[in-house]
């Protein structure tokens, strides 16, 4: 298995093709299994980069207690300079797009391109957002009785009746989730709580100057949609394009990943990786 150090940790990766890089952040509980589809169909000519976050898959957990996404964005911060990477492009997906919003806001001379996915903004969060934290936080301690995959198997079924289409292709995410190396239960609290603090933070994303792409599944709850345009906003330096997932839901690069694969090729040929 392929590791670098990174600072305390081993983190674990995934590295297909040549070209330009691009370095892929999965979501919550998830692996580097999620970006998959975008891999094989991107080597054909950029290096392709997903790895696993700390806590999750193969990387494993730390002693470090709490952690927070700008932990994470320093993790991503210190792959980069261990694979010997300048500059890249970086796609996160919902947590993974908050990973991707901190480096980048951290680090904008290292970021040639930005994606973020299905993911949300800092701020005052709206009812439905701040509900959804609290959530997160309350499923994540429950998971030392009821483990996490069956949690997530009973959110998709329960998301889908309160939004229907959510869930997108829910077969795959749980799937992909449950042949992931289990998370402990502490590794799981930790990643919860920094996941459900983020949107109080200060990320100021007005230091970025790519071009971005903000995109969103068609069925996502509004809070999401929402987010979406309140990052272009807060994107003020930066040339944002917002796209909606025809189909997609919170994991809208499996729900329709054609689409979601194309929009990155559209962005890639206008980045500074390619200029």
């Amino acid at each position: 298995m392929p590791t670098v150090q990174t600072d305390d940790i081993e983190t674990y990766y995934e590295r297909r093709g040549s070209g330009p890089p691009i370095v892929f952040v999965h979501g919550m509980a998830m692996s580097t299994t999620m970006w998959g589809p975008q891999m094989d169909a991107l080597s054909d000519a950029y290096t392709t980069i997903a790895y696993d976050v700390r806590g999750h898959g193969r990387t494993g957990g730390s002693d470090v207690n709490p952690y927070s996404i700008d932990l994470f964005a320093a993790d991503l911060d210190a792959l980069l300079d261990a694979l010997g990477l300048d500059r890249v492009l970086v796609c996160g997906l919902s947590m993974g797009g908050a990973v991707a919003q901190a480096f980048a806001a951290s680090h904008p001379e290292r970021v040639a391109g930005l994606v973020l996915a299905d993911t949300f903004a800092t701020g005052p969060q709206p009812l439905t957002g701040r509900l959804a934290m609290a959530n997160l936080r309350f499923l994540a301690r429950l998971d030392r009785l009821i483990n996490y995959e069956t949690l997530n198997r009973w959110q998709l079924w329960v998301g889908n009746r309160l939004f229907p289409g959510i869930a997108g292709d829910q077969v795959t995410v749980q799937r992909l989730m449950e042949n992931a190396p289990t998370i402990p239960h502490e590794e799981f609290v930790k990643i919860a709580d920094a996941t459900a603090r983020f949107p109080k933070s200060e990320v100021e994303l007005s230091a970025v100057t790519a071009p971005t792409l903000v995109l969103h599944g068609e069925h996502v709850p509004s809070a999401v949609a929402d987010s979406a345009e309140r990052l272009a906003d807060q994107l003020s330096n930066a040339e944002v394009t917002v796209r909606v997932v025809p189909g997609g839901g919170h994991a809208s690069n499996l729900d329709n990943p054609e689409f979601f694969t194309t929009a990155l090729r559209e962005l890639l040929a206008r980045s500074e990786l390619v200029q």
